[in-house]
This record gives C-alpha cells, structure tokens and sequence, in this order.
C-alpha cells in the first residue's frame, strides 16, 4: 500500500499487455492487473468455430514478428489465448491475475485501486479492458416469452448447446453474420433480423482485404470522420474470417433474411422492411473498399492481380416472397434467439468525476482520459477506424505510453 507505482494497468488482453511492454520499454514500475486470466474474454466470450478476423501475421503484438508458415492465416481464439499467455512470459510483463478491480478512485493526485486481494497505488492508470464487453439487447428483448431461449453473441458456443428447433439471429454484422453461417451448416433453421451493416471481400486483387486496407491508410482514418449524424461510429463491416460472408451467400445457404427486429406484437416476431436497402448498402461498402485499393494499386504502381468476382457476392440471393414482416413464434419453430446487437463497456467501478459520460462511457481523446493521469487503451474506434482492433496495438499502446512518460518525465525509473 505505501508503495506508489508508476502505472497500474487495468486488463490483461492484447491491448493492455501491449501497453505494459512499453511501460517495461520505459523502465516504469507498473502493475497488470486482470479480473481472471490473461485473454479472459477471448476464452469466455467467443464461439467454437471463432477465429481471429486479422490474418495471422497482423495478429502480434509489439516486440514480437511472426515467423510461421501460415502469415495470411486465420487462428483460432484458443491459439490467440496460448500466444498471449506466451507473450507475457517471454517478455516477463508483470501481470496479477485473479484480481478483479472493484473500485477506482483518486486522492491528491494519486490513485487508488481496490482489489479483492488489497490496495494500489500509482500515479497513472491505463483501463484496457475494452468498451466491447457488455451485450447490449433491444428493449423488445424483454416481451419475448420465457419459452424462447435468448442468448446473446458472447454467450453462444455452437448449435448443439441451443434447444432443438429454430433459431433467430438478430443482427447481421461481424457476429451475426458468422454466427448465422455457423448455424446454417450445422443444419439448423436460420432466420436473421438483418441490421444496415457494411460488407468486405475476404481476399481482393491477390491479397487479404485488411492487408490492403491497412497499406492504402483506409483504416487510419481518424474516429472523427466516421461519426454519424447520430453521434455513433458505424458498425464495422462484416468479413468471415476465412472467406467473404455475404447476406447473398447466406441466403443461398438456407438462412431466412428479414428486416430489422421491431419487437413483439399480438404474441408475433415483427419485423421492419429495410432487407432490400440493408443488401444495397453492404454492396455499396464493398464496392467503396474495392474503389480504395484500386486508386492504392494505381497510386503506388504496384502489380497485383486483376479483380476478380467474389462468389459470396454474385450468388443469387433467396428472398423469402412475399417479404417476412411477422412471424408466429409458435408455429415458426423458433426456440432460441442469438442477439448480435453489439456491446458497450462497464466502467461501473470508476468513480472519477467527469471520467464517463452521461451514458457511463469514457471522455477522452485519442485515449487520453479526461483527469490527468487516466488513459484509455483498446477502446473500438477510439482514435481512428482500426482502433479496438489487434493491428492497432503496437501502434496506439505506443503513442500512449509516450504521453504517459511525458507527462511523468520526472519520475524516477526503474533500473532493474
């Protein structure tokens, strides 16, 4: 307790290990402290057939390189958690595991982090663990009745685990739309509340799309051009992880496509008329990323292979006719409900005025926090459209952790 550490980091993901390697860089004393285990919630909240959307080679963190056979790969999330667990030791960062936080607060410029096991204190603190860890439902989540089985996406491990019948996905982005594949060839009936989600090719003009995007600065561009009139950030495209997923290939794979979910009516699933605009705008986002590393390619002279169609893309669509607006759970067979309505953050343990928002999110920019001292790490489009993402990490924990140290510079370090 006497003792006053330099930094206390607060998660031991990919985004905070990120951080603590550079701490470590600066020769400061800090701590890591995680809830359970290092990548708890890449353990806890992925499904069985997960894997890592980053190709393999993008997927490592700094001071590390990538020499194995399969750099374009795509690993799985029990791999990703063997390969954190390995990073930490090999760079010997100093991680407390099984020390849940459960109260941050700060006092004459020192703060104070309570945990099941005791008392820190440092002069800076980083929260890594992400705004992506609690599921958020529609308020129509709550009429459906207590026959259906809900779930949301960080709870679904695969088809078997869900009761016999059919089954609703809500939400056709990065885990609807893998989730919904994952059920349809495990022979399940699928419908999908679909939501106005972008779609990328998995591999374009000879390379893997996020390679491409990365190159060409699409995924540089900062968090302030990608608001919305709504003051929300749009949800990120959805790309399978090994191949393109499309709302087109799904369809043809038996998945019954709606509109978004509007709630329950009469003891009715209904269901809104936005199909046809949701597949236009997917369309029109993949064709917009395709326009970005043509104008790439030409750009830099380089000589890659001509475009080619994607199958995902040009396979006729099955549209159910006339268009589904309600369905009768009853006579429809569905038995459980998977939500993919997206997450926000708990940072319900921060008791730092002027920290969080209204909405109990964090104020910062680019990751600084709005109190001296208070940082923010892996935050999803945090800074710009790659934040949150594993190939920002070594990127942003580094820019941080320079702010961090400046805004120190004289404190002392340690030499050991």
């Amino acid at each position: 307790m006497s003792e006053v550490l330099d930094a206390l980091v607060i998660g031991a993901g990919s985004a905070g290990l990120g951080v603590s390697y550079f701490l470590k860089r600066q020769r400061r004393d800090h701590q890591v402290l995680d809830r359970s285990r290092i990548g708890e919630t890449w353990r806890t909240q992925r499904w069985d057939s997960f894997r890592l959307n980053s190709p393999t080679i993008r997927s490592i963190l700094p001071g590390d390189s990538y020499e194995g056979p399969e750099p374009w790969g795509a690993i799985t999330h029990h791999e990703f958690v063997t390969y954190l667990e390995g990073y930490a030791e090999r760079h010997c960062l100093p991680v407390s595991t099984q020390s849940p936080v459960q109260e941050l607060t700060r006092d004459n410029g020192i703060f104070r982090v309570t945990t099941a096991r005791g008392a820190l204190l440092a002069r800076n603190v980083v929260i890594a663990t992400g705004d992506q860890n609690r599921q958020v439902r529609p308020p129509g989540s709550a009429d459906l009745p207590a026959a259906v089985r809900q779930i949301d996406s960080s709870a679904y491990r695969n088809a078997a685990e869900l009761e016999n019948g059919a089954v609703l996905v809500v939400g056709s982005g990065q885990s609807g739309g893998q989730i919904a594949e994952d059920l349809a060839l495990a022979g399940r009936v699928v419908f999908l509340a679909t939501s106005r989600n972008g779609r990328w090719v998995r591999r374009y003009r000879g390379g893997n799309i996020l390679s491409w995007l990365t190159l060409s600065g699409f995924l540089d561009v900062p968090r302030k051009e990608l608001v919305l009139p709504s003051g929300k950030v749009q949800a990120r495209a959805l790309v399978g992880a090994t191949h393109t997923i499309s709302l087109q290939s799904l369809s043809a794979q038996g998945v019954v496509l709606l509109g978004r979910f509007r709630g329950i009516q009469n003891g009715s699933l209904v269901f809104g008329d936005e199909l046809d605009d949701h597949m236009r705008f997917a369309d029109e986002v993949s064709a917009n990323a395709k326009r970005v590393i043509d104008e790439y390619v030409e750009r830099a002279g380089l000589d890659a292979p001509p475009a080619e169609d994607d199958p995902a893309e040009t396979v006729e669509p099955r549209l159910p006719d006339p268009p589904i607006r309600s369905i009768d759970w009853t006579a429809s067979g569905i038995r459980s409900v998977v939500w993919c309505t997206g997450f926000t953050g708990d940072f319900s343990w921060v008791r730092l005025p002027g920290s969080l928002d209204a909405a109990g999110q964090p104020v910062h920019a680019d990751g600084v926090g709005a109190i001296p001292g208070l940082f923010f790490a892996g935050l999803d489009f945090g800074s710009t459209r790659k934040s949150g993402t594993i190939p920002a990490i070594a990127e942003e924990a580094a820019r941080l952790v320079e702010r961090l140290a400046k805004s120190g510079a004289d404190l002392p370090r340690n030499d050991t």
